[in-house]
């Protein structure tokens, strides 16, 4: 049976420094004393550490049941690779994870995708919508915009008001093009249009340039359907 997705659960600025850590000791190429060390200079409070400890906890070092098996592979590619752009990484596990987070990188893909920005209050009065006009709501969708913005994916400009996107970062590696296209269909939670895929708003901040149907159709944990001639669609290998 599997495990209910949490409904937000990220709730916290997660510093690329720390994420990287977190994944280094899924890959066995550092220590969790390594990532304490970091908790302990950034000086946050007791329930702030604990809290930040959870999310970091989900992201890499104890994902979901489901989710082991996607993060193990996602260190594996890390720890062969280590000159793949590391944003992507944090990204794709964040968006298998984390429905909300999932839900602020595909809004801002949305809106910024005709001028390269846009408003932070129709991010907000959007994430009310789903998630409720709460003050955690606007809360925790400024933690994400914040944390993408230093992961490298965004900017904030105005005092806030407005988050554009920055120049996108260029994936060439096959395995992670990959992992990649598997978050999006799993955040989606239904197969994705072939053709639609480079174009995925949740995965704004990468330009895609490996040949897409090519991986998917070779990926042990993807699978190809097709509806009609020219209608192909990816899917979760397995899944109904």
């Amino acid at each position: 049976m599997m495990t209910q997705a949490p409904r937000i659960g990220f709730d916290r600025f997660i510093a690329p420094e720390w994420a990287t850590t977190a994944l280094k000791i899924r890959a066995g190429l550092a220590r969790p004393e390594d990532l304490e060390a970091l908790l302990d200079a950034a000086g946050l409070g007791t329930a702030a550490r604990t809290k930040t400890r959870t999310v970091l906890k989900r992201l890499w070092l104890k994902p979901r049941v489901e989710l082991g098996d996607y993060a193990d592979r996602g260190a594996a590619i890390f720890r062969a690779h280590p000159d793949v752009p590391v944003a992507a990484m944090h990204w794709g596990m964040a968006v298998a994870t984390y429905p909300f987070f999932s839900k602020v990188a595909e809004l801002i893909g949305r809106l910024s995708a005709l001028q390269g920005d846009c408003a932070s209050a129709e991010i907000h009065r959007r994430m009310s919508e789903t998630y409720g006009e709460r003050e955690g709501t606007y809360r925790m969708t400024n933690m994400v915009i914040q944390s993408q913005a230093s992961w490298g994916a965004v900017a904030r400009a105005e005092k806030g008001k407005r988050v554009s996107r920055l120049a996108p970062i260029v994936i060439e590696n096959d395995e992670l093009t990959a992992w990649l296209f598997e978050a999006a269909v799993r955040y989606a939670g239904k197969p994705l249009a072939i053709s639609g895929l480079q174009s995925q708003p949740v995965l704004f901040p990468f330009d895609l340039t490996r040949p897409l149907a090519y991986l998917a159709s070779n990926s042990e944990h993807l699978v190809m359907r097709s509806e009609g001639a020219s209608n192909q669609f990816v899917a979760l290998r397995g899944a109904t």
